[in-house]
């Protein structure tokens, strides 16, 4: 395994009756692997806003969040889904610790764009509670909502929606982490045929990114390795769906994309 803290992002589309992602996280952590994960909840967000007569938008893959939106995002990522997916890792064995990018000021974040509302780009991350709670035999597991810097504005000390693959980008960039894996409900990032890339570099994927062949919810996801790498050394976009994909990517035979710098 890797040097530094595996940083694994879940999103929750591939949490289903066949992967074996969370099998997969309690193994690793009993033969002593430090992981730390950030969950996504995108889906379930969407029902919420739905039953509210809330019609969820997005943008460049990002969540558009007004207040009522921003209502439901923070109930359901810290609440619902955070403790829903500690109470299933902690049944496998694992020792989990749920926290929010709010807790111990882990993230915080500023608005960059005001067409999408309560929604952050992070401008810092305090390593101290994924440290102390590593320190502790635990696996944070994190929901990606931040707090607003302290800046005088109108969004200052708000909370703000952030999206998972930013938050698990940034948390690997700042811990150092020995590799980054996104388990996303599709194959890996695709060229415009429509065919997976099985590796990428960092110049290959920023030239995708800018030819818009790269499309929705892979912008941030492709975007957050290319702000991991530059402290980490590898990041994989793989299927989670799929039954040991996690601990094949970690073994270093991936199912999906492999992304290096250079």
């Amino acid at each position: 395994m890797p040097d530094g803290p595996i940083v694994v992002k879940v999103g929750g589309s591939t949490l289903g009756s066949h992967d074996t992602t969370l099998q997969d996280l309690a193994d690793l952590q009993r033969q002593g692997v430090r992981l730390i994960v950030v969950h996504g909840g995108g889906s379930v967000i969407s029902q919420w806003m739905e039953k509210q007569g809330a019609m969820p938008r997005f943008v460049r893959g990002l969540r558009v969040t007004d207040q009522q939106s921003l209502e439901i995002v923070t109930a359901v990522l810290t609440g619902l889904v955070n403790k829903q997916l500690v109470a299933s890792l902690t049944s496998l064995g694992a020792r989990v610790l749920g926290l929010s990018g709010v807790d111990g000021g882990l993230l915080e974040a500023r608005v960059a764009d005001e067409d999408l509302g309560y929604v952050g780009e992070v401008t810092r991350v305090d390593t101290d509670p994924l440290e102390n709670a590593l320190e502790g035999g635990y696996m944070p597991l994190v929901a990606p909502v931040g707090l607003h810097r302290l800046d005088g504005s109108a969004y200052s000390g708000a909370l703000l929606n952030i999206n998972g693959d930013t938050v698990a980008g940034e948390l690997a960039r700042a811990v150092g982490s020995g590799r980054l894996v996104f388990l996303t409900d599709v194959e890996g990032v695709m060229d415009g045929s429509g065919r997976v890339m099985r590796r990428l570099n960092a110049r290959s994927a920023r030239a995708m990114l800018a030819s818009g062949v790269v499309k929705g919810g892979m912008i941030p996801k492709l975007t957050a390795c290319l702000r991991a790498l530059e402290m980490v050394p590898i990041a994989d976009v793989v299927d989670g769906r799929r039954p040991g994909a996690l601990m094949k990517s970690l073994e270093g035979s991936p199912t999906g994309t492999t992304v290096v710098a250079g």
